[in-house]
């Protein structure tokens, strides 16, 4: 592992940041301390602009490199929100907030970023202009696109992109990513079945929700097994099925929840137009109605080809060769920073957080250890991605 000298004296700092942000979590958009704090720290560490209030609480920073304003813009990027889970751990720095917690690691994401904002604006070894990019509500608030559709890209002149995530289970310290799709687009649905309630010894007599709800539920999975190529991958959970309070009963409404994901834009359009179809046809078939609420959520994130494989080369300078997974398979999780990478090219990379909780899990904390090799990552991406 190659880690500047000055880079690993600053652990300590950043691990406090670290931890002052994972005590005090907040929550999509409503991330006035953190963002205030980020805020603060940029100015001191000498940035040569601030801006807050971008996508609403976004903070962006600029600092230019050792030839002043001018040249190639690259813009890093870390998310700030937390999520609404209550903590199971009994850390020293374990949220002080009932029924929050930063159980993805978006509190070291930012404690990385400002460490690199820091060492970059004090040491300037980089042509161009770094452009550090700290964003709300990434946990389904869509945050990214907020800032993009505030004008960032433009404001700025940013020419390339760059994000980064933990990933628990893959070694501290090491790298994964892949060029092209990387994370699924997201969808999420609501269906109301209307029927007809009765009582449960006389079901002739009404039309049951919940037997129409259970075929909808079955149905939905030939989607992937019937619709869509089986070489290409889409997601259908039903994560919700509410209906009735009563044994003896059969409810009038029954009321369905989930989510769907896919890689490939082709797939995503089928994948919707078939759901539609399966509800509409199968209420229908037993005679009762059923409103679809279906909402597309964050495209899929896709990396860019060249910008993937030029990060490629400054992890493994960093991790190793063998470090470095350069074909990972995607996820099926979603990921805003999709919409930066619609707008500008750029690469979203993992890094290892070791055998912890996963993600979204209420005993996770972020790996400390891992903070100076991002906080490199970061330095080694702005210094040769301006020169490029």
């Amino acid at each position: 592992m190659k880690i500047d000298p000055a880079i690993l004296a600053l652990k300590s700092e950043v691990t406090t940041w670290r931890r002052d942000f994972h005590e005090n979590p907040e929550l999509l958009y409503d991330v006035y301390r953190t963002a205030g704090i980020v805020a603060e720290k940029l100015r001191a560490f000498g940035c040569d602009e601030v801006v807050e209030g971008i996508g609403r609480t976004g903070v962006v920073g600029v600092i230019h490199g050792r030839h002043g304003a001018g040249g190639k813009v690259v813009g890093l990027r870390a998310d700030m929100d937390a999520l609404p889970i209550a903590e199971e751990t009994n850390l020293p720095h374990r949220s002080k907030a009932s029924g929050k917690m930063h159980a993805c690691g978006h509190d070291g994401h930012t404690a990385m970023l400002l460490g690199a904002a820091k060492h970059l604006a004090k040491t300037r070894d980089f042509d161009g202009s770094v452009v550090v990019i700290f964003q709300p509500a990434e946990e389904g608030g869509a945050g990214g696109k907020a800032m993009v559709d505030d004008g960032m890209m433009d404001r700025w002149n940013i020419a390339e992109v760059y994000g980064m995530h933990n990933m628990p289970g893959l070694a501290p310290g090491h790298f994964s990513l892949r060029a092209g799709p990387l994370m699924a687009a997201t969808a999420y649905y609501t269906i109301t079945i209307e029927g007809r309630g009765s009582h449960a010894a006389k079901p002739h007599e009404g039309i049951d929700p919940v037997l129409i709800g259970a075929h909808i539920v079955t149905a939905l999975q030939s989607i992937a097994s019937r619709n869509v190529d089986p070489l290409k991958s889409v997601v259908v959970s039903n994560t919700v099925f509410q209906a009735g309070d009563a044994q003896n009963v059969i409810p009038q409404r029954a009321v369905l929840r989930g989510t769907v994901r896919t890689l490939d834009n082709s797939v995503r359009d089928i994948a919707e137009a078939r759901f539609r179809a399966i509800v509409e046809g199968t209420a229908k078939m037993f005679g009762a109605e059923a409103h679809l609420d279906y909402r597309r959520g964050y495209p899929a994130t896709v990396n860019h080809a060249k910008e993937t494989g030029f990060v490629t080369g400054i992890a493994r300078a960093i991790a190793g060769q063998d470090a470095v997974d350069d074909n990972a398979e995607p996820t099926m999780g979603g990921e805003d920073f999709s919409y930066m990478l619609e707008a500008r090219p750029g690469a979203f990379i993992f890094i290892g957080n070791g055998d912890s909780a996963g993600l979204h899990h209420p005993a996770y904390d972020f790996n400390d250890d891992v903070l100076p090799v991002g906080i490199q990552y970061w330095a080694d991406v702005a210094k040769a991605a301006t020169q490029k």
